[in-house]
Formats: structure tokens, sequence, C-alpha cells
């Protein structure tokens, strides 16, 4: 029965992500045709100072609770009152620091208010996010899904409606407000359901619960820090037409990344459950892993390199063919993406939390640093240029200290057949330069399926065997 669920959940999370990802590029393909470069900019800039308020109040509360209210014997009721309470002071405290950041920020008026906007669309953001531990102790995280997805149709409903209309740029902003305010509800309404909680002050509570997220709340920041730092840079040192033309790339890597994520929520809970107890398992597992991320991103690689400028003319428009070096750049930041979540899995399950959280403040201060050296030379290629280095160093380091301390390194058969398949995919999308972007999509990735399957690169028994384990 909790096995079928678990299933459920995942297919349906999956294909909701999805769903939700596509919408979002809709509303980005809208957004930049009607903005322009410079109006996306400040929709960019808005958006990552959304990010850096989540990171500031994030304090840990989401995570630890989760872990707090599974326990056995857990008094549920007090633990949600309370960190309920603090998350709404939190948000509080980052709303009313909001209005003193932006005095000291050389932005428009226009760009100020749409950011005040998304502090105050981030109150009901975080009230809702904290609320995600009931479902994911009960097994149903398919609720809040459900509930985001509605909420993110609503959006590109109103972004599409905001266009014809022409309300403006913060008709767009409101749109994120909006969509917030409508998860914020759904998402409480159903977790009543679960568990009917009051809203509770308890200090000594308070004060031991933060000692326990506090850690949790610095590696928020952090990944802040590299993920969204260099898009702020950006909009102080260049301006908003470099943002935009950097986030139309950026905001598609932005939206896959899901990918790797989500197939490392399927495999962690087994690694963890067999890095100590089972060894033939646990890098039998992990190596097959480590192949399935191979195979993945060798196609992402060259079918940006392809096609970039079709996947930008299709998401940003002509306006922003600038765009495509960047997403060919960026394409090597998400590759690193993937294999970067790999190795920190398996540092988490080995219980290395605390060296990976040295290793990730390292990069975040050296993304920042790089970024203040590059930008101003170079702009968004700079940008773009010190993000790749960044996911490298990433994948350097934590596939240093999971040698180093677990004696694990990734071993992978027949490699060469993923290089000839995407030399195979490659010669496809050379020949066939005049296809639109579906064909060519398509038929590429046909191309580099067979040829793995011509070169035994990759069996169905492989695959099959990890979603069979991971289900």
């Amino acid at each position: 029965m909790i096995a079928k669920k678990i299933a459920y959940n995942v297919v349906f999370n999956a294909v909701a992500k999805v769903l939700s990802t596509v919408l979002a590029l809709v509303a980005i393909g809208f957004i930049t045709r009607y903005l322009g470069k410079e109006g996306f900019g400040d929709y960019a800039t808005v958006l990552a100072f959304f990010s850096f308020f989540g990171a500031i109040a994030d304090m840990g509360l989401c995570s630890v609770s989760v872990r707090e209210i599974s326990r056995k014997g857990a008094d549920e009721k007090k633990i949600m009152g309370n960190v309920f309470v603090l998350r709404v002071i939190s948000s509080l405290f980052v709303f009313s620091l909001a209005p003193i950041i932006i005095i000291f920020l050389p932005y428009s008026q226009e760009v100020k208010l749409g950011i005040l906007l998304s502090a105050a669309a981030f109150l009901f953001s975080s009230s809702y996010m904290v609320l995600n531990g009931i479902f994911q102790k009960n097994l149903a995280m398919d609720k809040v899904m459900a509930a985001e997805l509605f909420g993110k149709v609503i959006q590109v409903g109103f972004i599409i409606l905001a266009i014809k209309s022409d309300w403006g740029f913060m008709a767009i902003i409101f749109s994120l407000a909006l969509c917030m305010l409508i998860n914020f509800i759904l998402v409480f309404l159903l977790s009543r359901r679960y568990l009917k909680f009051k809203p509770r002050i308890n200090f000594s509570y308070w004060k031991k619960f933060l000692k326990m997220s506090f850690p949790m709340g610095i590696s928020v920041i952090i990944t802040f820090m590299y993920f969204k730092m260099d898009t702020i840079m950006l909009s102080i040192i260049k301006g908003s037409a470099d943002v935009g033309i950097y986030n139309a790339a950026y905001k598609i890597i932005e939206n896959i990344t899901f990918f790797p994520a989500m197939i490392i929520g399927l495999i962690l809970p087994l690694m963890s459950r067999y890095i100590f107890t089972d060894r033939e398992k646990f890098e039998n597992i992990s190596n097959k892993t480590f192949k399935i991320f191979c195979i993945l991103t060798v196609p992402l690689i060259v079918g940006a390199l392809f096609l970039a400028e079709k996947i930008i003319g299709l998401i940003g428009g002509a306006g922003f063919m600038e765009s495509a070096n960047i997403l060919r750049v960026l394409i090597f930041a998400l590759a690193f993406i993937f294999f970067g979540h790999f190795f920190n899995s398996i540092l988490l399950a080995g219980s290395l939390q605390k060296k990976l959280m040295e290793v990730l403040a390292f990069c975040a201060i050296f993304n920042v640093g790089t970024n203040l050296i590059a930008i101003p030379c170079y702009s968004y290629r700079g940008a773009a240029i010190a993000s790749v280095f960044t996911e490298m160093l990433v994948v350097a380091l934590t596939f240093c200290l999971t040698v180093k301390y677990l004696d694990y390194r990734p071993k992978i058969e027949k490699w060469k057949g993923f290089l000839f398949s995407g030399l195979a995919m490659a010669a496809f999308l050379f020949t066939f330069q005049e296809l639109n972007l579906f064909l060519s999509a398509i038929g590429s990735s046909a191309v580099y399926f067979i040829f793995l399957w011509l070169t035994k690169a990759i069996s169905k028994e492989e695959i099959l065997s990890i979603v069979g384990r991971a289900s």
C-alpha cells in the first residue's frame, strides 16, 4: 500500500512538474515579446529578489519541520503551530526589510515597486511552503502539486490577459502575488484534512528549533548565492537589457534542473539505505544513476549547440537572438548540475553534510568573486562562463570528497557508445538544419536513442531495474 502510494505521488508530481514547466516557458514567451530585453531584464531582477527573500527567511524551517513531525510520537500540533508562527515572523521581517534594501539600489521606480510587490507575494509563498511537511509526512504531495499547478494556470492566464489588455509591467509582477495567494489558500485548506493546528508561541521551543534549523537555513542562502546572485549583480553592474539577454537563456536552464533533482529524489533513499549496509547494491544503484545522467546530458548538450537559435526564437522571439550563444554556454553548466546533484546525494547519504556545506560555501564565494571580475568586462557572457566554472568546481570538489571519505568512484561501461550516439545526433542536426524545432528535436532524439540501442550502450533492463527499485 505504501509503495503504491509513493509510486503514485512520484508519477503524479513528475507529470505536474512537466506541465508546470511547460506553462512557465509559455509565460516567458509572452513576457519576453511584450516587455522586450529591458523589461524582461527588470522582470528577471524582481524574480531574483523574490528568491533572495526566500533564502533569507527560510532559516531551515521547512526541512526540519518535516523531520520533526515525522518522528514517532511527535506532537504535530505543537510543532506546526510554533513553526508556522516562526515562518510568518521571518516573512514579515523580510517584508519590512525590502523597502530599506531598495533605497540603496540603482533601479527605476517601477522595478523598486515590483520588488516590494514580490516581497508581498513572498508572504503567501513562505506561509504555504511551511505546510508542505504535513503533506510529505502523509504521502500526499500530489495535493500540493495540484494546487501549485492550478495556481500556475491562473498566473499564466492572467499574464496573457494583462498582455492582451496592455496593463503593463506591474500587472505581470502582480500575477506572481496572485499565484502565491491562490497556492496559500488551497494548500492551507487542504492541510486541515490532515492536521488542524493553532498558532502557538513558545519561546523556549523556538530557541531549540532554530538551533536545529539554522545550519539548513545557511545552506539555502549559500544555494541562492551561486544560483541567483549573478542576476542581481548583472542588474546592478550592467543594467536591465543585459539581464534580459542572460535570463532568456538562463530561465530555460532553470526550468530543466528539476529533472536531475527529481531523479535524485527517487534514488537518495536507496543510496542512504545501502551505503553502509550493502556496498554492492549501493555501487550498482549509483553507477546506473551516473550512467543515466550521462545518457541524458549528451543529447542536451548536442541539441542546445545546434538548436540554440531555434529554441531562443521560440521562447524569446527575434529580439533575443544574442541569448542563443549564452544558452550554448549555460548548457554545460546544466550538465555539471546533473553530476553535482549526483555527488551531493552520495555525500548526504554518507552523512557528510558538514563537508558538503563547506564545499558549497566555497563555491558560492568563488561564484560571487568570479562574477565580480567577469561581469564588468564581459557582461552576460562573463556571468554565463562564471556559472559553468562554478558548477564544474562543485562537481570536482564533491567528487574528491566522495573518493576520499567514501572510497567511491563511478564506473561506467560502454561510454564510447554514448559519444558515438551523440555524434550521430550531431550529424543529423547538421544535415537537416532546415527542419523546424519540433522535427529537429524529435528526429535527433530518435537517432540518438537508436544508436544507443545499436551500440548496446544501454539496455531496457537497466532502466527498468532502477525504476523498479525506486518504486
